[in-house]
């Protein structure tokens, strides 16, 4: 099977309707900022496990979650009501990307956040574009995810838990705080059962690129979100 290599000193991306029918797009470039942000423009993103080339998916059908359907289990209204854990944003992205990193996962054997991808999404947190949702209990972190924003999208990345329900709870709460803050869709890219079960579904490619072109009209909230909670 041939791929598509991306050059490093170009910036440059097929049109995504040349993706495989696994949804791989391209492969090698960078992880530079200014590569990143222009793939998540494209409807583009980086997966791909330590010790192999950058591959970069558009695949078709996406998984998204808009934010007004998100689905609360009677079980997870009861959490809120007792206000099981205390939720803050961009407080500590570091410790959030490392753990999303390291804490095992059922059926899985290791990671796809390589150093080179925790450096980068770092690099992106430091300049306003990624933000992370920290999930405590008993001045714990528990649980926690991070993502990239641009426009009125939010591109998830990945989220961790050490406790029961944590890491939905983080997940509820951004998805809540987003709708409120008029963003239109909260891109999930891959399916799991996880996001399946708060709402998660697929749609075809075309219409997430016009919903996504749509979304990019309005300016970045770029910077700490640390005050939405307050």
């Amino acid at each position: 099977m041939s791929y598509f290599y991306l050059p490093k000193n170009t910036l440059y991306f097929p049109p995504v309707e040349k993706a495989n029918k696994d949804g791989i797009l391209a492969i090698g470039g960078d992880l530079s900022v200014e590569r990143l942000l222009y793939a998540y423009e494209s409807g583009i993103f980086p997966w791909f496990s330590p010790g192999d080339p950058i591959v970069w998916w558009s695949p078709d059908p996406r998984f998204v979650l808009y934010p007004q359907k998100i689905k609360v289990s009677k079980s997870m209204k009861q959490l809120f009501k007792k206000q099981a854990f205390q939720v803050t944003l961009d407080n500590d992205f570091e410790e959030v990307i490392k753990n999303c990193r390291y804490i095992k996962r059922e059926g899985q054997t290791g990671t796809w956040i390589t150093d080179g991808m925790q450096e980068a999404y770092t690099k992106l947190y430091q300049l306003g574009y990624a933000h992370s949702v920290e999930v405590w209990q008993e001045r714990n972190l528990v649980g926690g995810l991070y993502g990239v924003s641009l426009g009125k999208i939010f591109f998830g990345e990945s989220m961790f838990s050490k406790m029961s329900n944590a890491s939905k709870y983080g997940f509820i709460t951004i998805t809540k705080i987003l709708e409120e803050k008029g963003f239109k869709l909260i891109d999930c890219q891959v399916y799991t059962e996880h996001l399946e079960s708060l709402g998660a579904e697929f749609i075809r490619r075309w219409q997430f690129m016009e919903e996504l072109e749509e979304a990019l009209q309005a300016p970045t909230i770029q910077g700490s979100w640390s005050d939405w909670l307050k």
